[in-house]
C-alpha cells in the first residue's frame, strides 16, 4: 500500500519502478530436485544464512515459513518483536500483514456471492449509495480488480491534511473523502491502477450485507473454519493484541531504530493481524478448500479483464506471476514498518510467507530466496543482470556525457526526469533528496546504481528530438520521455502563481509563495513543500506534478494535480484569504 506519508524517498523509489512496466487447485506432487540431495537440517541452515542479518536481539526482524506439499517443513522467527521488552520473534507472533488483507476481503465477497446475497457485476451504489455518481456505473467487480477509476484513498487523505501514523484514519474519513470526490481517474474498465479505496467500499459491502463486521464475519466463516485462532480485522487502534510485533523503522544512527505502528480504524485494504502458521493454514485451503469450496478458489485466481479485452495479472488480492520459469501466486504489503509477503508455486505445491516488523526489509526478496533453496532443481537459472552497483568498464568523456543533460518529459503523464551532470558523471534527480547515478554501460547506454533499471538516450534523426526510454529489469514496458526546454522563471513569473487555492474535493486550502527565489506550497499539517519548475507552467513535488492552469487573461486561475494513483485534481484560485 502506498501512502503520502514522510516517507517520501521510498514512495518515489516505488514509482519510478512501477511506471516501467492463477489457477491454483489439486496439483501433483512437489517435482524432485536438487533439494532432495540435502537434509531437513541442510534446508534450515540455508534458510537462517538468507536471515542471518535480522537474526538479533536487538534488531527488528522477520517470522519465516515454508510450506511444502501442505505440510509446513521449517518455520522460524528472526529478531525481536519489542525492542522495548526483549521480546523476540517467533512463529506465532502477530503481525500486521498490510496489503494481504486484501484476498481475504476479496473471499469474503465471494462468499456473499456464492449464497446469491450479491452478483460481482452489481453497482456499488446499491450498498453504498453515499459514493458519487459519476456518470457511469462502478460494479464490484471494478473494486475486486482496481479498475474503478477511484482515487486511492491514502493519497487523498494526505492532501487532504491527514499524517500517516500521527493522525487516527477511520471508515468515516475515507468515506467522507471519497463522497466529496467529483471525478474519477478513468473511466471503469477502461485501466488498472491499484486503489485501496476500493477494497475499503469492498469491506463496507461485507457489512452492509451481511449485517456483521468484516472482522467479525471473516472470523466466523473464514478464520475459525480453518483453524486459524490468532487472525483477525484489527477495526479498533487501540485494541490490545497478545504477541503482537511492534513495527520499526531505522534511525539516523548505526544500529538505531525508531517506532512506525499504524495508527487507523479501518479494515479491508489493510488491518489484517496474523501468523505465518496461520497464513499456511489459509494457503492450504488452495489445494483442499474448507472454505467456500473449488468454486470460492477458482473464482478468486480468475483474473480481471478490461474492457479492451486485456487480461490483467490481477486477481482477487492476489497477482499472478512467474519466477525463474515457474507459475506463482503472490502478494506483498507494506504499511508503516509492517512489510509481508506471501508466495505461492501452485505447480510444485510449495509456498513461503515472510512477515517482518522493519520497513526497510523485502520480503519479496527472501520468499524468492527460499524458493531458490527449496525448488533448486526445478527452476530456471535466472537471468544474471549487471550488478547495479559494478564497475563499468565504459568510459565516456564530460562532452560524451554532457549531451545527454537536461529535462525529459511525457506529457501524458505530465511529469519529467532531470539528467545533470555531475563532475564527470551523469546522475538522475528524482527531486531534491534523491538521485541515482547513471554508470555508462555503451556510448548511450546507463545502468542507475540503485534501482534495476536501464536508461538508454535514443534519436531517430537528427532533427527528432532525444529521448530517454528507462526499462526495469525483467519488465517488457518501457517508459519514453522527450527531451525538453527546461522553464527557468524568473522573480515576476513566479509571483504569476502565487495566491490561495481550493478544492471542491478537499476541505484544506493550499497557499503557494515565494521564498528564496523559489514557489514554495504550504499545506495543513505538512511541511512546506519546494516546487520545481519544469517546462512552462508545470512544477514538480514531493507529492505530485502540479500544472497551472490560465483563464482567458492570461492569468493563472488555478492548477491541476496528479499524484501517483490521483489524477487530475483540481484547484481553483481563491480571491478570498
Amino acid at each position: 500500500m502506498d501512502k503520502v506519508t514522510s516517507g517520501a524517498l521510498m514512495a518515489r523509489t516505488l514509482f519510478l519502478l512501477s511506471v516501467l512496466g492463477l489457477t491454483a487447485m489439486a496439483q501433483p506432487a512437489p517435482t524432485p530436485d536438487a533439494t532432495t540431495l540435502l537434509t531437513d537440517s541442510e534446508l534450515h541452515a540455508k534458510v537462517d544464512e538468507l536471515f542471518e542479518s535480522y537474526d538479533s536481539t536487538i534488531s527488528p526482524g522477520c517470522a519465516v515459513a515454508v510450506i511444502n506439499d501442505g505440510q509446513v517443513v521449517y518455520k522460524r522467527g528472526y529478531g525481536m518483536a519489542n525492542l522495548d521488552h526483549d521480546i523476540p520473534i517467533r512463529p506465532e507472533t502477530v503481525f500486521h500483514v498490510a496489503s494481504i488483507s486484501k484476498q481475504f476481503t476479496a473471499a469474503a465477497i465471494v462468499l456473499l456471492a456464492q449464497e446469491g446475497k450479491l452478483k460481482l457485476d452489481d453497482e456499488v451504489r446499491k450498498y453504498v449509495p453515499e459514493l458519487p455518481d459519476f456518470g457511469v456505473p462502478i460494479s464490484i467487480r471494478h473494486l475486486i480488480h482496481h479498475t474503478s477509476g477511484l482515487r486511492d484513498q491514502w493519497s487523498l487523505l494526505g492532501l487532504a491534511g491527514w499524517r500517516y501514523a500521527l493522525d487516527l484514519i477511520t471508515d468515516q474519513d475515507v468515506l467522507d473523502v471519497m463522497s466529496a470526490q467529483k471525478e474519477l481517474n478513468f473511466k471503469p474498465g477502461e485501466k488498472h491502477t491499484y486503489s485501496n479505496t476500493g477494497y475499503t467500499l469492498l469491506a463496507q459491502i461485507v457489512k452492509r450485507v451481511s449485517g456483521k463486521s468484516l472482522r467479525d464475519f471473516t472470523v466466523e466463516r473464514i478464520f475459525r473454519p480453518l483453524g486459524m485462532n490468532d487472525t483477525h480485522f484489527r477495526d479498533d487502534h487501540a485494541e490490545i493484541v497478545k504477541q503482537m510485533a511492534y513495527g520499526y523503522e531505522r534511525g539516523k544512527g548505526e544500529g538505531e531504530f525508531k517506532l512506525s505502528i499504524t495508527n487507523f480504524d479501518t479494515a479491508g485494504a489493510t488491518s489484517l493481524l496474523t501468523t505465518v502458521e496461520d497464513l499456511a493454514r489459509w494457503d492450504q485451503n488452495f489445494y483442499e478448500p474448507k472454505v467456500g469450496g473449488t468454486a470460492l478458489i477458482q473464482q478468486m485466481l480468475q483474473r480481471g479483464k478490461l474492457d479492451s479485452g486485456k487480461v490483467l495479472d490481477y486477481a482477487s488480492g492476489l497477482v499472478h506471476g512467474t519466477y525463474r520459469g515457474a507459475t506463482t501466486i503472490d502478494h506483498g504489503g507494506a504499511d508503516a514498518g509492517y512489510r509481508a509477503d506471501l508466495l505461492r508455486f501452485p505447480d510444485h505445491r510449495f509456498s513461503a510467507a515472510c512477515l517482518c516488523n522493519l520497513a526497510q526489509t523485502n520480503p519479496g526478496t527472501l520468499t524468492r530466496a527460499i524458493a531458490d533453496i527449496y525448488l533448486a532443481g526445478a527452476l530456471k537459472e535466472p537471468k544474471r543482470a549487471p550488478a547495479a552497483n559494478a564497475t563499468s568498464t565504459v568510459v565516456l568523456t564530460p562532452r560524451q556525457l554532457a549531451q545527454f543533460a537536461g529535462l525529459y518529459w511525457n506529457q501524458e503523464e505530465e511529469s519529467g526526469w532531470k539528467v545533470a551532470l555531475e563532475d564527470t558523471k551523469l546522475s538522475l534527480l528524482l527531486g531534491p533528496d534523491q538521485s541515482y547515478e547513471m554508470q555508462p554501460l555503451a556510448a548511450s547506454r546507463f545502468r542507475l546504481a540503485g534501482p534495476p533499471i536501464e536508461i538508454e538516450f535514443r534519436r531517430g534523426s537528427t532533427d527528432d528530438p532525444l529521448t530517454l526510454v528507462a526499462k526495469a529489469d525483467g519488465s517488457s514496458e518501457e517508459r519514453v520521455l522527450e527531451a525538453a526546454t527546461e522553464f527557468e522563471p524568473t522573480r515576476a513569473e513566479l509571483s504569476d502563481y502565487v495566491g490561495v487555492y481550493r478544492s471542491d474535493e478537499l476541505e484544506p486550502v493550499y497557499r503557494i509563495g515565494v521564498q528564496d527565489g523559489a514557489l514554495i506550497l504550504k499545506r495543513l499539517k505538512h511541511q512546506p513543500d519546494k516546487l520545481a519548475p519544469m517546462i512552462t507552467d508545470y512544477f514538480g513535488s514531493s507529492i505530485g506534478s502540479i500544472h497551472f492552469m490560465r483563464g482567458s487573461s492570461g492569468q493563472v486561475a488555478g492548477f491541476v494535480l496528479n499524484a501517483g494513483r490521483i489524477r487530475g485534481l483540481k484547484f481553483k484560485r481563491s480571491t478570498t484569504r
